[in-house]
């Protein structure tokens, strides 16, 4: 039985998104929000939004950022509005999976009155280890920009020892940077030792600022503040790669004039095509046919 799905609006990430749903069997793609898309996709069927027939479909793939807090949906390749209302999801066949990048209390609150299923994929630990790998990536890439010194042999601090930080760390101390973890659990900073970096204490950040180069910020509440920033050295770089508005005492860093760099969705910037793929391999796991073939 073919199932229908319809990808409403997304970005760069999303035309690889598209090509790796393709080759799902017996499924029909509905693409909205991708007129002004200057190459095609064979096969597919481009539809204005109101020519979805939401009671069929069973799956609907909303940009990363979701929907805003009334419904509106960002479209970067279109210049149409669309808004997912309340009546729109009341329309929606009740067996259909709406996946997001990240969902707000609109989309989390009216897909639960409407029993519907939601995804954040954003939310997941695959997802996120998935993407730490571009994020380190594009934070090396940012360091190699913005920084006159090597990233070997340099001071770097990681703050934060999660899915994205411990990457990120394992990546700079490959390329030869003296790297220091900072963390709260004491099993995280065991871990960190293990690894044969530095672990720091959070509470502790401050100390360890005067001798160090780049601070790379994985914490989304603010944790680089006025006091570790005021011990960096003049030409270090602070990149933020916390979810808006980051982690960073960023006015207090500009007083300073220490460069802060709030690095958001690097891997929609530096490796869209693998981001795509990644989010489309977990979206092929979660859907009814998927699960058959695992």
């Amino acid at each position: 039985m073919s199932q229908l799905i319809a990808v409403i609006g997304g970005d760069a990430r999303y035309l690889e998104l598209i090509r790796q749903l393709q080759t799902l069997p017996d499924t029909t793609i509905f693409l909205v929000g991708f007129d002004k898309l200057e190459q095609g996709f064979t096969g597919l069927k481009q539809v204005d939004f109101n020519e979805l027939e939401q009671d069929k479909l069973d799956a609907v793939i909303l940009p990363i950022t979701g929907t805003d807090n009334v419904g509106f949906v960002d479209t970067v390749f279109s210049d149409q509005e669309i808004q997912l209302t309340e009546q729109w999801f009341e329309s929606l066949n009740k067996h259909a999976i709406v996946f997001t990048g990240i969902t707000n209390d609109y989309l989390t609150n009216v897909t639960s009155e409407q029993n519907i299923t939601l995804v954040p994929l954003f939310n997941r630990d695959d997802v996120a280890i998935y993407n730490s790998i571009p994020t380190a990536e594009g934070t090396i890439m940012m360091a190699i920009e913005h920084t006159d010194y090597t990233i070997h042999s340099s001071r770097v601090i990681v703050v934060g020892f999660g899915r994205v930080g411990n990457t990120v760390a394992n990546k700079f101390s490959a390329l030869g940077a003296k790297v220091s973890v900072c963390a709260r659990s004491i099993m995280d900073l065991a871990r960190i030792t293990e690894m044969g970096l530095t672990a720091i204490p959070l509470d502790e950040l401050h100390k360890h600022t005067s001798s160090c180069d780049l601070v790379i910020n994985t914490i989304p509440a603010q944790v680089v503040t006025k006091e570790s920033i005021q011990h960096l050295p003049s030409h270090a770089l602070i990149i933020d790669l916390a979810s808006k508005p980051g982690g960073t005492d960023f006015e207090y860093a500009e007083q300073r004039g220490i460069k802060a760099i709030l690095a958001r969705s690097l891997p929609g910037i530096v490796a869209p095509k693998t981001a795509g793929k990644i989010l489309a391999d977990v979206i092929k796991q979660i859907l009814p046919e998927g699960e058959e073939t695992k």
